[in-house]
């Protein structure tokens, strides 16, 4: 069954278009992942969806209410947790939960059961204003109000971002017990390695949805075998790849430089002897598995052409 659809949405700011035509849905109980850089058009399509923005054109509905007509409904049964942090600073822990229970006519302890796992995290602090909590603590508090009027369907805009490692792994394991409440969740992020936490993804960029899949499918789908490649003077050699004719692609991906080859039948000795040229030292090339965030440039790169 579905729970949002979204059908040939855009919205434009002046000259640049946010959102370029964008339709998908997502399954009701679906974890379902926005990925994208910042500006790929991720916080317009969310503040779409949670009716806080009129799009240009196009029709989005969620759990079958139009988000224009059925505005009031919608807002009722959402819970939308912003990519800033827009809780009251001044107020503690408690005081916030309070309001925003009070806001949509329920109580902490009515829905206690839902946000049970992550308040008692944030217990011990729920005197504490909520300007002096850390990123993650923050983070939870606002998971919290998002949920305390149990809604059916979750609107998260980059929850994780400027948290620390512990902290979004954490939140992600959140995630997955909420999911087994029957939640549909959708969240947004910039972070390739927690598309892998998804059910399906859409990888964005522009305003445009590049790719839907789940994100094994889509790792399966990159189109060549991928080499990676590195020596004691990788910035030389990252030149010279670029410079290469029977290179297709290349970049810098952690320690090692990520590049294909035109030939589709391209081997490691294929690929160590073209970035041998140079005799660089400690030179060493192994083909790899892509990634994610490896789809996202070669459909990027395909994008751009």
């Amino acid at each position: 069954m579905v729970s949002v659809e979204v059908k040939s949405i855009v919205k434009t700011y002046g000259d640049v278009k946010a959102v370029n035509d964008v339709s998908f849905e997502v399954q009701k109980g679906e974890l379902f992942g926005l990925i994208g850089p910042d500006g790929a058009g991720k916080t317009s399509l969310f503040r779409i969806l949670t009716t806080l923005l009129l799009a240009d054109s196009g029709t989005a509905t969620v759990e079958g209410l139009d988000v224009v007509k059925d505005y009031r409904k919608i807002r009722n049964i959402v819970g939308y947790m912003p990519g800033r942090f827009s809780l009251y600073q001044d107020l503690t822990v408690k005081e916030n939960l309070t309001f925003f229970a009070t806001v949509f006519s329920t109580t902490i302890e009515e829905n206690y059961e839902l946000i049970k796992d992550i308040y008692e995290q944030i217990k011990p602090f729920s005197n504490r204003r909520a300007g002096k909590l850390s990123g993650g603590m923050k983070q939870k508090l606002a998971l919290c109000c998002a949920l305390i009027h149990k809604p059916v369907i979750l609107f998260l805009d980059e929850p994780t971002t400027g948290v620390d490692v512990v902290s979004r792994k954490e939140f992600w394991e959140m995630l997955g017990k909420l999911k087994k409440q029957g939640i549909t969740i959708i969240v947004s992020t910039p972070y390739m390695d927690e598309a892998t936490l998804c059910d399906r993804i859409a990888l964005i960029q522009n305003g445009s949805i590049m790719s839907i899949n789940t994100p094994g499918n889509i790792v399966q789908r990159f189109p060549k075998p991928l080499f990676a490649a590195k020596a004691d003077n990788i910035y030389k050699l990252l030149h010279d790849l670029r410079a290469d004719a029977e290179v297709e692609s290349c970049y810098a991906f952690g320690e090692y430089i990520h590049l294909t080859m035109k030939a589709n039948d391209a081997d490691a000795l294929s690929v160590m002897r073209v970035a041998g040229r140079n005799n660089l030292e400690g030179l060493e090339v192994k083909l790899i598995t892509p990634t994610i965030e490896d789809s996202f440039i070669c459909l990027m790169n395909e994008n751009s052409e």
